[in-house]
């Protein structure tokens, strides 16, 4: 698994289909994966109203057995893993030794000694290289599985009725965040209800070779419905209203889990000692003490759009800096998330802007997600 620099950019299973459907490709953590197929804005509100498909098959699945594997992940990562049903899955996170943030998870328990890990594309190689390396003296294997697996997502208010029109699975009964062996289309897949977008949806793990066959029977079942195929672009619109961190963006290894606002997903409760645990219960201190900077969502009041990186401002003083920002399609307005000073945090807090190119733009500090879903 050589690095893109060196390489030519890996490719899905399904490479040629988008290739065939007129997509902008690009690449991503070493892969060539699908940008857009036509508008990104109208790929997005699909999402909110219909229903998108995506391919996702850049995700790093790594495959952790054994009779200690339940013990291995609460050691090598922040969450009690050993808590979680079979059949359910947990958002989590694995930090280095100084609680830095190395890449953010979910892990699927498919049996009583078998989970399946899921890393970001560009973390994948370290979260393999850190389970194998943290699974000494502990009775289980670390699978590299990427090459095993696609991985293929249906988002929106109508996928529920689309999957259920291609499989007997009992999706009615899959809470969010569960997962279930099933047939779709007369695919062997793993159902998962989990997604990265703010909607009701489901992720499908498949063999590479059942790709192209499940991909276009999601594709037929949708027709009727709206469903169209959703490129990379949009899937970051859709995460950032949602409020959904991004690696690289909102969580970095300069960066605790508290930093993020995001301590929940660490449980100092769990046995035994974890990676990172000592660090962690100091930045837990901090955080409740004197909270460093905090995330929020800034809504343009404008129409300039601010990127990662850009100064946010008050009173001529720099007090933060944007992580994500993009139109928003759903409330028609530039949105960004950003870290500031505790100071200035609370939504409604007057003054505050982002510098935009020396210009600074008025912006309204707001509480996260940006979008929330009608269950």
């Amino acid at each position: 698994m050589s690095s893109s620099s060196t390489t030519e950019p890996r490719r899905t299973a399904l490479d040629a289909l988008h290739r065939s459907l007129g997509a902008t490709m690009t690449d991503f953590a070493g892969w060539d994966m699908p940008l857009r197929y036509g508008s990104e804005r109208d790929e997005h509100l699909a999402v909110r109203t219909k229903a998108g498909l995506f391919d996702l098959s850049h995700m790093g699945e790594i495959t952790v057995t054994g009779p200690q594997a339940a013990a291995l992940l609460n050691h090598a990562l922040v969450g009690n893993i050993g808590s979680v049903g079979v059949g359910r899955a947990r958002y989590t996170m694995i930090c280095r030794e100084d609680g830095g943030i190395l890449d953010d998870l979910i892990v699927y328990r498919l049996g009583e000694t078998e989970y399946l890990v899921v890393a970001n594309a560009s973390n994948a190689q370290v979260v393999l290289d850190s389970l194998v390396e943290r699974s000494a003296g502990f009775d289980a294997e670390v699978r590299d599985d990427r090459d095993a697996y696609a991985l293929l997502a249906v988002q929106g208010p109508e996928s529920p009725g689309i999957l259920a029109s291609l499989t007997d699975a009992d999706l009615d009964g899959l809470k969010y965040y569960a997962g279930l062996p099933g047939t779709v289309a007369g695919v062997p897949a793993l159902i998962a209800r989990t997604g990265y977008t703010g909607e009701d949806g489901f992720e499908l793990f498949v063999k590479p070779e059942h790709a192209v066959e499940l991909w276009q029977a999601l594709t037929k079942a949708g027709e009727g419905v709206g469903l169209v195929p959703c490129g990379l672009s949009c899937r970051d619109t859709l995460r950032l209203e949602a409020g959904m961190p991004l690696y690289g963006h909102e969580l970095s290894t300069a960066l605790t889990p508290f930093d993020a606002g995001l301590g929940r997903v660490v449980k100092f409760e769990k046995e035994g000692d974890f990676v990172g645990r000592a660090a962690l219960a100091e930045a837990a201190e901090r955080a409740v003490s004197a909270p460093p900077r905090v995330l929020v969502g800034l809504v343009a009041e404008g129409r300039r759009v601010p990127r990662a990186g850009y100064p946010v401002v008050a009173d001529g003083q720099v007090i933060g800096e944007v992580t994500s920002g993009a139109p928003s399609p759903t409330l028609g307005k530039p949105i960004a998330m950003a870290y500031v000073d505790a100071a200035h945090s609370t939504p409604g807090t007057a003054g505050v802007g982002v510098d935009i190119r020396g210009s600074h733009e008025p912006y309204e500090v707001v509480a996260l997600p940006f979008y929330k879903r009608q269950k």
